[in-house]
């Protein structure tokens, strides 16, 4: 029995001067004292009252450390991204207006042709020996008109009579017009350089006149057509630059409007609008889908702050200003946006120093540090400084 008091007195020593070591010995006291500075008092660590989190931390925790935008004025572009399709130039579907057997085939599929290139020639010897009757005709009834003039001169014969020579004479001629006429049309020619597409006839086939012979396409300069909201109209006109990309090719395009629809789309509330894009190496093809960069205007005296400066308010949009050390609240009005950045239209003039870090701490007459090394953000001057923007 004696034994076991002697132990359990022992275990009561140790838990006693553990107890002691941890919370009563100099030591203890010391770091006490260090983790209650370091959390702003008792509450310090849960945000209690004097800790950082706690409604009277930042007061016993010091200003709050903050980076500064410095207010500049920039030029922003105001421009819009839409799709579209990309037409050719000058496209026709390659008939004849004559029927017949074909006897020629002058082209390559898929190579350029010029234009008054013979492409397809269609039988008409039977159209040649007639032209050539008539020639023989034609030079007859000038001699006999020639022979007439000199009488008529000599009086041997009347008015009437050399009338009737040359009738016969301006007749034959018409009739040889006609009959060129229809050897033409038994020639089937390019009405204008291009591309020429794959044929669907071969040589000694019968072409009639509603029969396909190819497609004639030309590419440069190639048209592209779009749609904007009718709201946009104002900003557009013949003479407005575009930039586009397709799918087909890693390059940026350039474009100029050259022409615009004079009426609405009742259906979309949309209006039409066509630019012209050199293509020299024929990289764009016709029906390829466009992806449109419209600019609208541009604004040379702007003012852009980051998005996330701007803080909610039941009047309005506010921001912080930090001036002499303090946060001081301004009222804004905002209008254009960027991804990351919002354009101010008043409130704000260049030289303000907007506080654009730790917004959730940010109330009136809140003491605020600069944090160092750290110059503030400077917005552009002049073209070179423009940003993009986009319409809402």
């Amino acid at each position: 029995m004696k034994t076991r008091y002697i132990v359990y007195i022992v275990l009561a020593a140790v838990v006693g001067y553990l107890i002691y070591n941890k919370f009563f010995s100099p030591r203890a006291k010391k770091l006490a004292a260090i983790n209650a500075v370091k959390g702003g008092g008792p509450g310090g660590a849960k945000g209690g009252k004097g800790g950082p989190g706690g409604p009277g931390g930042r007061r016993g925790g010091g200003p709050i450390p903050v980076r500064v935008m410095v207010v500049k004025d920039t030029v922003i572009n105001n421009d819009i991204d839409v799709t579209g399709t990309i037409d050719a130039n000058e496209r026709v579907n390659l008939v004849s207006e004559a029927a017949g057997k074909i006897t020629g085939i002058y082209f390559q599929e898929g190579s350029y042709v010029k234009k008054g290139q013979l492409l397809v020639k269609v039988y008409n010897q039977d159209l040649q020996a007639s032209l050539a009757q008539n020639n023989y005709n034609i030079a007859l009834a000038k001699q006999n008109e020639y022979r007439n003039s000199i009488l008529l001169k000599k009086e041997a014969i009347s008015q009437q009579e050399y009338d009737i020579s040359l009738t016969a004479l301006n007749t034959l001629k018409a009739q040889a017009d006609v009959v060129k006429a229809q050897i033409s049309k038994t020639e089937i020619r390019a009405p204008f350089s291009g591309t020429i597409g794959l044929r669907s006839v071969s040589p000694g086939g019968y072409l009639s006149p509603n029969t396909s012979i190819a497609t004639l396409v030309n590419m440069d300069p190639a048209k592209v057509t779009f749609s904007v909201p009718e709201k946009y109209q104002p900003y557009i006109k013949p003479g407005s630059k575009i930039s586009f990309t397709v799918a087909s090719s890693m390059n940026d395009f350039k474009a100029t409007v050259y022409a615009i629809e004079p009426s609405i789309d009742v259906n979309s509330r949309t209006i039409t609008v066509r630019a012209k894009a050199g293509n020299p190496k024929g990289v764009l093809k016709a029906g390829s889908f466009a992806k449109i960069n419209l600019a609208l205007d541009q604004i040379p005296h702007a003012i852009m702050i980051p998005t996330e400066a701007i803080t909610p308010d039941i009047k309005g949009d506010k921001v912080y200003i930090y001036k002499n050390g303090t946060a001081v609240p301004r009222p804004v009005t905002t209008d254009l946006r960027t991804d990351t950045k919002i354009q101010i239209t008043s409130g704000l003039k260049p030289g303000d120093s907007v506080v654009v870090s730790a917004i959730m701490q940010m109330r009136p007459k809140a003491k605020l540090r600069l944090i160092k090394g750290f110059k503030g953000t400077k917005g552009a001057r002049g073209p070179e400084g423009a940003k993009r923007v986009k319409r809402q």
